[in-house]
């Protein structure tokens, strides 16, 4: 259905992934720029390198389509008035791109009438893709290999599931979570899209993210990949995102899951949520 556009955005992620990898086989210097949140955080040569490469193709190629990406300044009004958007994270993971740690992505997703319909994550150090389209499945690809479908598990016991969190935006909350839950394992991963996709190829079950800092650019391509899995995206009191709003931050944080244990997280989290002070933010309307 989209073969095209996941062609194109195959190939200007991979583009993107050579600039990336020249930049980390070098030494990287990191500047802090004020994100939309109105906190700082770091951003390389190799951030604005790559977002340049993934935003010139896409308009060239999808002239009529409208562009987010983190890198660039938005322009809700003129992203709005599209019926189809591009939602780009050209590095996610920059922390750990800086720290040499290996585990950052390039996310690039297709977002029509607000629902994400085309994910593409690329783990350039690992050289592993991951890529789907709404209603066609979940597949990746590890170091050239032949493309594999993608399921996520069907573990509803949370003391047989593996949960991943941030490497490099600990949590208090976190620890809070590990124990209520007593899940047989933890992991400790950077990237979003990286962690997802953990959980889309079944050696992760949850992924929790309690921050209201991320973005839509950091969820876009990483949803359709893991509801595409069987899995599920929502906010930590169960609101799926929307991509037609002008607010791009994740305002609720992140709950990822294998899609069987989504509600039980949800109920599980509900109490804890309430006892760390973390409440519902205000509501986000869609346009």
């Amino acid at each position: 259905m989209l073969e095209t556009e996941l062609e194109a955005a195959i190939d200007l992620a991979r583009t993107a992934s050579e600039t990336i990898l020249d930049h980390y086989s070098r030494e990287i210097f990191a500047e802090q720029k004020l994100g939309v949140d109105e906190h700082f955080e770091p951003v390389t040569a190799a951030d604005r390198e790559a977002s340049r490469i993934i935003v010139d193709g896409l308009k060239t190629a999808f002239p009529q389509d409208a562009i987010l990406s983190e890198e660039e300044t938005d322009n809700p009004t003129e992203r709005l008035s599209k019926k189809r958007v591009w939602i780009i994270d050209p590095i996610d993971g920059t922390a750990g791109f800086v720290k040499k740690d290996g585990d950052f992505s390039v996310q690039i997703g297709l977002a029509e009438n607000g629902e994400p319909v085309l994910g593409v994550v690329l783990l350039p150090f690992h050289r592993t893709l991951y890529y789907a389209v709404k209603g066609e499945g979940a597949f990746a690809t590890f170091d050239g290999s032949k493309p594999e479908a993608l399921r996520a598990s069907d573990r509803a016991a949370f003391d047989e599931m593996t949960l991943a969190f941030s490497r490099n935006h600990p949590s208090k909350g976190i620890t809070a979570i590990i124990a209520a839950f007593r899940f047989a394992d933890a992991v400790q991963r950077g990237s979003i899209g990286l962690k997802i996709g953990l959980i889309s190829e079944k050696k992760a079950d949850i992924y929790v993210h309690l921050s209201p800092r991320t973005k839509l650019w950091d969820t876009c391509a990483p949803q359709v990949l893991l509801e595409e899995a069987g899995g599920r995206l929502t906010d930590l009191f169960g609101e799926t995102y929307r991509y037609n709003i002008s607010d791009v931050q994740n305002h609720g944080g992140i709950v990822a899951t294998n899609g069987v244990a989504h509600d039980a997280v949800l109920e599980k989290l509900r109490p804890i949520l309430n006892e760390i002070g973390r409440l519902k933010t205000r509501s986000r309307s869609v346009n």
